[in-house]
């Protein structure tokens, strides 16, 4: 567990190494462990034996955070205050032993772990590129539980200290040195290990700031005028920013004001209090819920076929070098995969290239990564023309425009040159994946990966199976998304896929409000006060009315007798043909879009669909707007459009902005805590809106 040896000059290395782990971790275990190794190093310095102390880890990593599944069903109030004071006193007791620390950090350490090191006096850390340091435990809805807050406001101050708490953001080394959360790096191990001795060695003071009286918190406190001011503006940024529905960020927010007025301890008790009352929220079960086991589940293999051996791919080819084709190759190229870029011609390609040589320029700018790394990545990029440059790729996928001809013809100039264990893939966003396959020679290698705007960071991609796609595959078309670090999910081939299908629902209630007589801008903000990114108007405009209204008469299709009109056609087909206002691509939809790249509702708007008067039921509104994309998300899982609940809640919330603090659609309905409640919610809903909020019957099994 702890490997304790002392050196000639009186200076002990502790070497973390928990058994039956590939990872250290934050738990009770840790912490009886380190009790008996704490009270001997307090004797030593009684004794006049100790000089310091050098904390490090025999894994890959140096410390994960805490136990998520406790964290998860935790619920007693008492309990939870009780076990954040206990990891206090833990690192309390390890700052403590009245000699210098120092954390020779060889891996990653995030959350709770990072915590730890932050109770060092120094942290030195291995630069390595893949080393993760930091706090992302607003990610999930939490705080740190540890005085990790506190100690990082005494270290940085307040306004410094706070965005890096809120943001989440998982620094490498190089960053976090630059940022001030550490205080050195290293070359490799012995050189870690050496720093760390010579600091001990030249450094006798065993206090940290917030224990010498006349050290302050940098900047000072919230009871500065100007501090508070400072306070004010970060309030008013969240609250425009997220619309106070991610309490985690308000709370670190309230913890560095509250905890800058009092001394260190006090300001640790205050930091649980409020870990106390996020852990018990709602939005924090949710998003450890998504964000934790439904994301585990799926990089875990949740719905791959069992029975193929592990896909590596290693070269790529992608046809177009447009803003998709690029951001795909980015994707590959950051994670260690050859790229064959092709066009129309060998200039266009080379558009491609300067766009992802754009993107690296970025990262470097950001400090995310180094000038060497982005030669490295553009040396593996190969532009092209020709199709025979596919020759060697082990899967090959099309991002061209959606035409079917286009990329029917496309898929035929590759494939001459592919052997019959590569893969090819359409990024095709409306086309049905078995009509496209038609011009494959092999459709059973032929599959859809959706991949979403902008690709190269959104982390999900839609694998959609065709009537011939095997299942060899699918499961190999998955091991490519989790090689490039995104989430994976399986959907049916059927109209709008999965994403766009239950997005469409959405903006047609959007729409159908606007119908209803309801200020265009009272729908709007309703819609991102309900937690989406986009109000429904001006998401229709963003992809076009005329997509949304293909997608709905793909769903008359589909049902064909059994199909009820959705009450939003009649304006998207006033819009469209009437009215020639098709969407932002135009300028002329819902908004109108200005020459400084300003936009603004249409003021005629209300000229063609009059404002009746209020009062408005606004959660009514809001309840309409969410709900009808869970219910349309329930039949997709009834219907085999999508597999499991975890791909359900993760497309929702990733691949069109579905609340995240909800935790996903049917993450959404636990809420209702019983069917029943669910039931009758949407019950009132169709008696007085249709058959639209009808629920289907698996909904049943979902709620538990």
């Amino acid at each position: 567990m702890i490997k304790y040896q002392k050196d000639t000059d009186n200076i002990v290395t502790l070497t973390l190494d928990m058994g039956g782990r590939t990872n250290n971790v934050i738990n009770h275990e840790i912490f009886e462990a380190f009790v008996p190794v704490i009270n001997h190093l307090q004797k030593e310095k009684r004794k006049g034996e100790l000089r310091g102390v050098i904390l490090t880890s025999a894994k890959k990593t140096f410390l994960a955070g805490g136990d998520l599944d406790y964290l998860f069903k935790a619920s007693d109030a008492k309990e939870i205050f009780n076990f954040s004071q206990s990891i206090k006193q833990f690192l309390r007791d390890l700052e403590h032993p009245g000699v210098p620390v120092v954390a020779a950090i060889n891996g990653s350490a995030l959350g709770a772990g990072f915590e730890m090191a932050l109770a060092c006096h120094r942290r030195i850390v291995l630069d390595h590129p893949k080393t993760k340091l930091g706090l992302p435990e607003v990610n999930l809805g939490i705080i740190p539980g540890g005085g990790g807050i506190v100690r990082l406001m005494w270290l940085l101050g307040l306004e410094k200290a706070y965005p890096i708490l809120s943001d989440g953001y998982q620094y490498t080394p190089k960053e976090a040195l630059v940022a001030g959360l550490i205080d050195d790096l290293a070359k490799d191990h012995k050189e870690m290990m050496l720093k760390a001795k010579e600091w001990l060695m030249n450094t006798k003071e065993g206090r940290r700031p917030w224990d010498r009286p006349e050290r302050q918190i940098p900047g000072g406190t919230a009871k500065d005028p100007q501090v508070a001011k400072i306070v004010r503006r970060l309030a008013a940024q969240l609250s425009s920013r997220t619309h106070n529905n991610f309490p985690a960020p308000q709370a670190i927010l309230d913890v560095l004001t509250e905890a800058s007025k009092v001394d260190f301890d006090t300001a640790c008790r205050i930091e649980s209090r409020y870990y106390t009352e996020l852990l018990r929220s709602k939005e924090c079960k949710n998003m450890i819920k998504a964000f934790w086991f439904d994301t585990n589940a799926i990089k875990k293999g949740k719905n791959r076929p069992k029975g193929f051996g592990k896909f590596r791919p290693r070269r790529i080819g992608i046809i177009g070098a447009g803003l998709m084709g690029s951001g795909i190759a980015l994707a590959c190229l950051e994670n260690n995969m050859k790229v064959v870029l092709k066009d129309v011609s060998k200039h266009i390609a080379e558009r491609g290239r300067k766009m992802v040589d754009k993107q690296l320029e970025e990262k470097i700018s950001k400090g995310h990564l180094h000038p060497v790394e982005k030669e490295k990545m553009l040396k593996n990029i190969t532009t092209t023309e020709a199709s025979s440059d596919f020759e060697t790729c082990d899967l090959v996928i099309e991002a061209v425009f959606e035409n079917r001809m286009v990329k029917q013809k496309v898929t035929k100039e590759a494939e001459a040159y592919l052997d019959e264990y590569s893969l090819f893939a359409t990024n095709t966003i409306s086309i049905p994946i078995t009509k496209l396959a038609e011009a494959s020679i092999r459709p059973e290698n032929y599959v859809g990966l959706h991949f979403f705007h902008p690709a190269s960071d959104v982390p999900l991609v839609e694998i959609v199976r065709g009537k011939n796609t095997t299942d060899e595959t699918i499961a190999r078309a998955m091991d490519f998304v989790k090689a490039i670090r995104k989430i994976p999910i399986v959907v049916k081939d059927d109209w709008g896929f999965y994403a766009a299908r239950v997005q469409n629902t959405f903006i047609l209630e959007g729409i159908t409000l606007l119908q209803e007589g309801y200020p265009p801008a009272l729908i709007e903000n309703l819609g991102k006060q309900a937690g989406m990114p986009k109000g429904p108007l001006e998401l229709a405009d963003t992809l076009g009315l005329s997509l949304v209204l293909k997608y709905e008469n793909q769903a008359a299709e589909h049902y064909g007798s059994k199909y009820i009109q959705h009450p939003a056609v009649g304006i998207l087909t006033k819009m469209i043909q009437e009215l020639g206002r098709t969407g932002r691509f135009k300028k002329m939809g819902f908004y109108d879009y200005h020459e400084d790249n300003t936009r603004s509702l249409w003021p005629e708007l209300i000229e063609h669909f009059p404002v009746r008067k209020g009062p408005f039921d606004h959660q009514e509104i809001i309840d309409r707007l969410l709900i009808a994309q869970v219910l349309e998300s329930a039949w997709c899982l009834q219907e085999g459009v999508i597999h499991s609940i975890e791909g359900a809640n993760l497309g929702s919330i990733y691949g069109w902005g579905f609340p995240a603090f909800k935790g996903g659609v049917i993450q959404y309905m636990q809420e209702y805590a019983s069917y029943k409640n669910f039931v009758k919610k949407c019950q009132a809903l169709s008696k007085k809106y249709g058959q639209r909020f009808k629920v289907p019957s698996t909904v049943k099994k979902l709620i538990v």
